[in-house]
């Protein structure tokens, strides 16, 4: 057998895949032998259970006339599912597998579990799957799962490296997971094969493991055939059969396959690499990748027993225990694409291109000598799915009800199989997860992005490379950008504008004293022969923040802050979402969609929320009551009778489409939703001096009695009809210009020249973060989530609980209130100057009691800010007295910051400054 560092020598010598196939690693053996076998290292596959010679024709089992639920795909997600519809009491749920289970790519998995993840969410997820493949199934079915609990370790060979394992340690403390920060002696200790020459330190997890996935999945289909669930292996689906309701609403009424159809209300497409196919026959887009992902299994190593598994992120490869044997793996900059995914594939591997996999050798041998002289024994190069943004797709596709996705795992289906299992299961029931699965949902993306073939491509590779980079606060994607530009895109990039990207959309970050610093075209990273960028300014800049101090860009963000503060700033958010609800029904929809009471009159704006039925909170936006008209324009459509105008967070703005469709789809509503995100623009001017700017600009009075605060009119700026608003999403005096798109430079020029007497400077989103933070204004998906009501998140006043008026949420908000409040979101400020970004554990008196969801500097206040939520350790309501009477600290990467919490905003808590009061 050929060693790893022979492999690593030719693929040096002979550059060329063809030529390095050819040689193959026989002639590189030092004694005669076949070339490394091409399988998996696992004892038992369901393949070889069901024999080579066996052939078997049509499912494996009758198929039911109608079914409950039918899930698509017999892997890990697909068993996961069912099992956890079956265990939830959903009788009559039906898995159809086109092979057997397992054969797509499950079967070759690694089945690597590591516990911590930058993500509060993924780390209960992760626990949900333990506790399912370690304990749970063991119990119900007295089969053993696979599970094994040798633990993980994460590499650190650099600083920023070790600070990411520190803030993973710390957000592991209020969730339990046991983790240990290791010195290089001390790693050497626990690894004594590992060279730690080169180290700053590890992470150890001792509770990490690994999973066996025919065993898993295997043990999963028992338990959940007990419990009344079908398994129909061998039944290739041929077809989605859809219906159109009088409503003219798209909703699942069968599958079709080989060997006949199913009816059912509910399809949950677990296919793995062939979702996109299964999702084409319903209409329904599926953004994913194919990719060929492999690893090689050594032969064995002295002294490597019961070794943790390792994760080498800088290195970008990982070495999972396999017996008395190592596997090696890892994510290279170049996979290969699998272009034509063939519907006829199974129990298949590919052969590995040592010219791709070469990378990860040097890495894995640098880390673990031995390896240098350790022969290569089997190879496994399988197909996996990619997403553009390496996080899987989940829940209701928003172009037919009843249709499920649980697919596009990333190779990390084994891991979070379980808990994403449990809540696509509730999602099904319920109509939502219990947990906030808004990083997974389908909705996420944009719908023209979600089939744009190179944004798709682009994002999926770009995501794929930089798996095991360090995740700092403020990175960017250079892959799919300039999808969506908004009217000042070019103006403000010639003032030196660095954009962000969300959405598809390019919004304003930050704007820099160096000039434009234009987002170029995707270089793959040099990948696929293209030519890396040189000079890439906008890439240098993001280089620059690639830290967890306070960024380089600390002090221009600063003065945007200041000056909004001081004087008075210009936002472009254009990006936001614009939508007009009308239609004979809208008041009805309105009461029913918004927390708030927003039947104020015409002229009124309102800041509210939209709710589930479990109180969660789906959205927080502002509406605008309409005056009736018969002339139709960009600023409002024709109607009769009530219109609504609803501004949303332009990041979250499909989700708050799909949340207000499918309401009104669910109650019947007769409205018309109508968006308008690309025709108009939003031009915020906020400050002392905004009045004093505006005055010149707009063609009415902005005193405090003709123009109050939550209140819009249609009004001329610079001759051009806009819709003005006064709102503030960072705690100022204020306007919002809604202007159409045309429009938009020669308001924002005019805007501009008003202002510069005064003081006036463009800011980004940047600064709005740090002053909204400081303001103690909501971010939603921050520290405002579907699983946070507005009773913990101090929105009370957004709820129209006063009054007899029935919303969605409101029968929850009433139980939360009665029985009291479990956590609280509570605002904290730290007086040493750190800082800190979310996940960092919260204690009070000596106990972690949460975790921060969001942290940014106050710049006004000079200090750091924190929100998070916080829980009794006793399990009682959380009162204003507890949140009090706590000493509380803050641990940022294993150091404790004496924190002081506050139950009002530190800035401006009597609200003055928005009122005009100075």
């Amino acid at each position: 057998m050929a060693s790893l560092s022979r492999v690593l020598r030719v693929a040096t010598i002979c550059p060329g895949w063809i030529s390095c196939r050819v040689l193959g690693l026989r002639s590189l053996s030092s004694t005669a032998g076949p070339p490394p076998e091409k399988s998996v290292p696992y004892q038992m596959t369901l393949k070889e259970e069901q024999g080579s010679s066996e052939v078997t024709h049509g499912p494996s089992r009758p198929l039911p006339s109608e079914a409950s639920v039918v899930v698509i795909g017999g892997g890990s997600l697909g068993c996961q599912t069912l099992y956890h519809l079956a265990k939830l009491g959903v009788s009559g749920a039906v898995l159809l597998e086109r092979e057997r289970l397992t054969s797509g790519t499950t079967w070759h998995t690694a089945g690597l579990l590591w516990q911590l993840r930058p993500s509060d969410v993924e780390v209960e997820l992760l626990s949900h799957t333990r506790r399912v493949v370690s304990h749970d199934l063991q119990e119900e079915t007295g089969l053993h799962t696979g599970w094994i609990q040798n633990g993980g370790l994460f590499i650190a060979s650099n600083r920023q490296r070790l600070d990411e394992y520190k803030r993973l340690m710390s957000l592991g403390k209020a969730y339990g997971v046991e983790s240990h920060v290791l010195s290089p002696a001390e790693t050497k200790a626990l690894y004594p094969l590992m060279n730690v020459d080169d180290l700053y330190g590890t992470l150890y997890v001792p509770h990490d493991g690994t999973m066996d996935p025919a065993g898993t999945c295997t043990t999963l289909a028992r338990a959940a055939t007990a419990r009344g669930a079908q398994v129909i292996e061998n039944c290739p689906v041929t077809g989605i059969r859809v219906r159109t309701d009088d409503f003219g609403v798209r909703q699942v009424a069968a599958v079709e396959t080989e060997h006949g159809s199913i009816q059912t209300p509910i399809v949950v497409n677990c296919a793995g690499v062939w979702a996109g196919t299964v999702g084409r026959m319903a209409g329904v887009k599926v953004p994913l990748v194919a990719m060929h992902h492999a690893y090689v299994v050594t032969e064995r190593i002295e002294g490597i027993q019961n070794m943790p598994n390792v994760r080498d992120h800088d290195a970008s490869v990982y070495l999972r225990l396999q017996g008395d044997a190592l596997s090696v793996g890892g994510y290279e900059v170049n996979p290969i694409f699998w272009e034509e995914v063939s519907d006829k594939f199974a129990f298949g591997l590919f052969d590995l291109d040592w010219d791709v996999f070469t990378q990860h050798i040097q890495g894995a041998i640098n880390r673990v000598p031995v390896l240098e002289r350790t022969g290569v024994k089997s190879t496994v190069c399988g197909p996996e799915s990619f997403t553009p943004d390496h996080k899987p797709l989940m829940g209701e596709a928003p172009e037919l009800r009843g249709f499920f996705l649980g697919c596009g795992f990333n190779s990390a289906g084994m891991m979070l199989g379980g808990g994403c299992g449990q809540e696509l299961a509730h999602w099904i029931i319920h109509g939502r997860p219990e947990k906030d699965m808004y990083a997974y949902d389908i909705r996420r993306f944009h719908h023209s992005l979600s089939d744009h073939h190179r944004w798709v491509r682009e994002r999926s590779h770009e995501s794929y490379a930089k798996n095991y980079s360090v995740v700092f606060p403020h990175d960017e994607p250079l892959a799919g950008r300039n999808m969506r530009k908004d009217p000042l895109h070019e103006e403000l990039l010639g003032r030196g504008c660095v954009f962000q990207e969300r959405h598809g959309w390019e919004r304003p970050g930050w704007f820099s004293p160096q000039g434009a610093a234009p987002v170029l075209d995707y270089d793959y990273y040099g990948a696929y022969g293209h030519q890396v960028h040189k000079s890439y300014t906008y890439h240098q800049l993001l280089g620059d923040e690639y830290t967890f101090d306070f960024p380089p860009h600390h002090d221009v963000i600063k003065k945007e802050c200041l000056t909004c503060r001081g004087a008075a700033a210009v936002f472009d958010m254009s990006y936001f979402g614009k939508f007009f609800l009308v239609g004979p029904d809208a008041r009805k929809a309105a009461d029913w969609l918004f927390s708030a009471d927003v039947s104020r009159p015409p002229g009124s704006t309102v800041y509210t929320c939209m709710l589930n039925h479990r109180g969660g909170t789906e959205s927080d936006l502002t509406v605008s009551r309409l005056d009736p008209g018969s002339q139709a324009s960009l600023l409002a459509p024709a109607f009769d009778g009530d219109g609504y105008y609803l501004a949303v967070g332009g990041a979250v703005a499909q989700h708050n489409w799909s949340h207000i469709t499918s309401v009104l789809q669910d109650q019947r509503f007769r409205c018309q939703l109508i968006d308008r995100s690309e025709d108009l623009g939003m031009i915020s001017v906020q400050g002392p001096a905004s009045r004093a700017i505006l005055q010149e600009v707009l063609e009415t009075d902005l005193s405090n009695e003709a123009f109050p605060f939550s209140t819009h009119k249609l009004v001329r700026a610079a001759g051009h009809l806009v819709r003005a608003m006064r709102l503030s999403f960072v705690g100022e005096l204020g306007w919002e210009l809604h202007v159409p798109r045309a429009d938009c430079v020669p308001v924002y020029r005019a805007v501009m020249a008003a202002g510069a007497k005064q003081g006036l400077v463009n800011a980004g989103y940047r600064a709005i973060d740090s002053l909204s933070i400081e303001k103690g204004y909501r971010h939603w998906h921050a520290d405002l989530r579907p699983d946070d009501s507005p009773l913990e998140a101090g929105l009370a006043f957004t709820c129209k609980l006063r009054s007899g008026k029935p919303f969605l949420g409101r029968e929850a908000l009433e139980q939360q209130r009665a029985s009291g409040l479990r956590r609280r979101l509570v605002c904290f400020t730290v007086d040493e100057k750190v800082p800190m970004f979310g996940l960092e554990a919260i204690w009070r008196s000596g106990q972690v009691v949460g975790h921060i969801r969001r942290a940014d500097f106050g710049f006004a206040i000079d200090k750091t800010i924190a929100y998070g939520y916080i829980r009794d350790p006793s399990g009682g309501p959380v009162s204003l007295d507890f949140v009090k009477n706590g000493d509380y600290a803050l641990e940022r990467m294993g150091v404790t910051y004496a924190a002081r919490a506050h139950i009002k905003s530190p800035f401006d808590p009597d609200n003055k400054r928005v009122k005009g009061i100075y």
